[in-house]
């Protein structure tokens, strides 16, 4: 019976570690732009991004064995989304960057529907919010995000053109 048991926990153990080595990047992006951190060359650059995904993917595990049939990233995505919105208060202080500017639940609401691509009735339903309202939010976000002032490059200059 231990044995039996030791195997279905090595099994269980594989697949998380598989899920987490094929979705762990992206979530993390998406971690790291509710947060609006700016992502370092080194793991721990961005501390509250990777608390947040740790948080999700801690719940995940928790829950694998009940998760047959489900889609692990969709259920880690959700979490990840829920976690942000119960600490969203964390986020309000304007860090700069393309999304430092947003009120948390419009940078929730683009990061879901854009960077994530999840529809409008999805991302309402896993919000518990009307669709009417996401609609708004996400053409709000965007407004802003667009109407803000873009840093222009100077001229190149090719080293030795006279």
């Amino acid at each position: 019976m231990r044995e039996r048991r030791a195997r279905q926990e090595r099994r269980r153990a594989r697949e998380f570690d598989a899920f987490v080595a094929g979705a762990g990047g992206r979530l993390l992006h998406a971690a790291t732009l509710l947060t609006t951190e700016t992502p370092g060359a080194t793991p721990g650059s961005t501390p509250e991004a990777e608390r947040l995904l740790v948080g999700a993917l801690a719940r995940t595990c928790a829950d694998w064995d009940r998760l047959r049939g489900e889609d692990p990233y969709e259920y880690t995505r959700q979490e990840l989304a829920a976690r942000f919105s119960h600490t969203a208060w964390r986020y309000r202080r304007d860090r700069g960057g393309l999304l430092g500017a947003l009120p948390p639940q419009e940078r929730l609401v683009l990061v879901l529907r854009l960077f994530e691509g999840v529809a409008e009735e999805q991302t309402a339903a896993g919000l518990g919010l009307p669709v009417e309202r996401v609609r708004a939010l996400c053409v709000r976000g965007m407004a802003t995000v667009l109407s803000a002032p873009r840093e222009r490059p100077g001229p190149v200059v090719a080293e030795g053109v006279t």
